[in-house]
């Protein structure tokens, strides 16, 4: 089972990148939510054959925007 499904925390330190279901842990979003707000595109996403990956810094700066 992977960490995010297993509750406890993932450390996306050093990585690049964000799965759809880090962004559906971090913002506490159900699986339909996240793909919605994806498909809105307010950040940057690449597609890896079937898997969507989100730029982490382009994530980030939008969510930072949120709180303002």
């Amino acid at each position: 089972m992977s960490q995010a499904t297993c509750g406890t925390q993932t450390d996306h330190s050093d990585q690049k990148t964000y799965r759809v279901e880090d962004i559906i842990q971090m913002l506490d979003i159900s699986r339909s939510a996240a793909y919605r707000l994806i498909r809105k595109k307010p950040f940057q996403t690449k597609r890896i054959g079937a898997s969507i990956r989100i730029l982490r810094s382009s994530f980030d700066e939008w969510l930072e925007q949120q709180n303002d």
